[in-house]
């Protein structure tokens, strides 16, 4: 054997991965919780903030689903939802918002001294539940309402002084005068909670955070990663530090972009080594993935257009034109629609509480690409509206118009 030779050892570098956001309902003695660390919905609400594609999609359909407000055919009882001066509109359109971005909503029921009729319904925020837990009929009794989760993450908590709310129950009306009715469509493997239609996208959202935070941190550090300045003073430790805070107050960042460097030294031998980095390409392979980025956002949120976000396409004019009537008529009919439906059943049902004939409720729908005439409208109802509730409504909406 060669004493000379050398022994080469490779060892793993560790790098940096990404884990996704915990799903997973963890019961506890009191509550259940939302995630592992029970923050799961400011988790969605961060994604909303931070993904400005993300953010268009949900904004897209909050609106389209918000349509021109509610409509119903006895006016009268839209005007007034609780003695916040809040009408049934405003609930219908913060009933949008938490359905979309949390895959469910909430609302409080204050029933009436003499327990007849519902006297106020309000709006409850969906990030602030918490499910106790199911008893042994498998049925969850009521929720927690807090604004501030973070403090009951982990371990055993507390939490008897918090606000709670039996669920939404007409038999317990007399001992439960306020109740909490939370509308969560079924889905496999969720007792508790409902998740967003658009969860198996969250890993691809989170990329579009870093694809923007990337490009941020490379203007502001333009600087580092295209330039490699060596000098020959054998400086000290406070010598250099003073180098490089001098140089990166002069040079790095957009704002000083294109400015000129200037160094005085005392020989030329002296002069400081300055040696450009070449680029390895990431600009355009971020490029790729912001692109797949996009695409892949779009597709969670069910959107077969970007036209309908105002992302352009290279499409002809006309050919896109026609693209963006028939996605608009696909997506009112497979995305908007259930919305709708869904939040003007529950409304309605709550409304039958209180007349004694049957309300209808619409949602007044606007087509944005109609070119013909102004009035021409449609009206979205729930399901359980039948054909001739329909055309009556219609009517009355067409007459207002004119």
């Amino acid at each position: 054997m060669d004493k000379n030779k050398k022994n080469i050892n490779f060892s793993k570098i560790p790098g940096s991965y990404y884990k996704s956001r915990s799903l997973k309902e963890k019961n506890s003695k009191q509550f259940v919780r939302f995630g592992t660390d029970n923050q799961y919905p400011d988790y969605l609400i961060d994604l909303y903030n931070h993904s400005s594609v993300h953010a268009a999609c949900v904004n897209a359909i909050v609106e389209a689903v918000r349509g021109e407000g509610l409509v119903a055919s006895k006016e009268s009882v839209l005007d007034y939802a609780n003695k916040m001066g809040e009408s049934w509109t405003d609930i219908y359109n913060k009933l949008a918002y938490d359905y979309k971005l949390f895959g469910g909503f909430a609302l409080e029921i204050i029933w009436s001294k003499d327990r007849q009729r519902i006297a106020e319904i309000y709006h409850i925020d969906f990030s602030y539940l918490r499910a106790k837990e199911k008893n042994e009929r498998h049925i969850c009794p009521g929720y927690y309402i807090y604004d501030n989760w973070k403090k009951y993450s982990y371990g055993t908590v507390d939490i008897s002084d918090l606000p709670y709310l039996p669920v939404f129950n007409p038999l317990k009306k007399l001992e439960e005068p306020k109740q909490i009715l939370v509308h969560q469509p079924y889905r496999p493997g969720q007792q508790y909670y409902p998740l967003p239609d658009y969860v198996g996208a969250n890993a691809v959202i989170d990329l579009d955070k870093e694809v923007d935070n990337f490009h941020i941190n490379n203007l502001k550090n333009g600087l580092a990663p295209s330039l490699q300045i060596t000098t020959f003073t054998n400086a000290t430790d406070d010598e250099r530090a003073a180098i490089e805070a001098m140089l990166r107050q002069q040079y790095q960042g957009t704002n000083n972009a294109g400015g000129l460097m200037y160094i005085d030294v005392d020989a030329p031998e002296n002069a400081p080594q300055i040696t450009p980095i070449p680029q390895n390409g990431a600009d355009g392979y971020y490029t790729t993935v912001n692109d797949m980025v996009v695409q892949k956002i779009l597709t969670g949120h069910r959107i077969t257009s970007p036209a309908l976000l105002g992302i352009k396409e290279n499409t002809g004019l006309g050919n896109n034109a026609e693209e963006i009537e028939t996605a608009w008529r696909l997506f009112l009919n497979t995305v908007v629609l259930p919305y709708q439906q869904s939040i003007l059943t529950v409304l309605e049902k709550l409304l039958d509480y209180n007349y004694e004939d049957d309300i209808t409720l619409g949602v007044l729908q606007k087509n944005p690409l109609y070119e013909g005439d102004e009035n021409e409208v449609e009206v979205v109802t729930s399901q359980e509206a039948d054909i001739q509730e329909v055309a009556d409504l219609e009517d009355k909406v067409e007459e207002t118009i004119e």
